[in-house]
């Protein structure tokens, strides 16, 4: 009797971790702005949206954009080899439209999704982050104050 608990107890943990990892997910400050910055520059944000994002990334908080920005992506799966380590890329959806990047841009990707507290996963010599339902907003006028608000995140870590 106490051998089935248990061979029902380890069998439930595989399925129980998995549905933690997928739980949604929040990050604020920085390591959001970060991680819409990476993602901005591929979304069907307008070109304002785009410069102002790139602005704040790089450190220049003096925008002439007073709206808060959303910057959304349906999912992120980068891949990186641990094998070919030459081999790195990054796709992109957003809605219908899948955008891929590949080399230093996906790099930056994937650190940052892995900063976001995305857990990685692999197989057969591939190293995965993935996340979806991306949601990032930044309100212009909190990131002005430089008092480490304004940017927030919410995802589904997982693919």
């Amino acid at each position: 009797m106490r051998l089935g608990r248990l061979m029902i107890l380890a069998c439930s943990l595989p399925l129980a971790s998995s549905a933690a990892w997928a739980a949604p997910a929040t990050t604020s400050g920085s390591v959001a702005l970060a991680l819409a910055g990476v993602v901005a520059p591929y979304s069907p944000l307008p070109a304002t949206e785009k410069k102002a994002v790139a602005a704040f990334f790089n450190g220049d908080s003096d925008v002439h954009v007073i709206r808060k920005i959303t910057v959304t992506a349906d999912k992120v799966v980068c891949r990186a080899s641990n094998v070919d380590i030459t081999s790195r890329s990054c796709a992109l959806t957003f809605g219908s439209r899948t955008h891929t990047v590949r080399g230093r841009e996906a790099n930056a990707i994937y650190a940052t999704v892995a900063l976001a507290g995305v857990p990685g996963d692999g197989a057969a010599g591939t190293i995965y982050e993935a996340l979806s339902k991306l949601s990032c907003t930044l309100d212009p006028k909190v990131i002005k104050d430089k008092a480490g608000g304004g940017a927030d995140c919410s995802f589904e870590p997982g693919n």
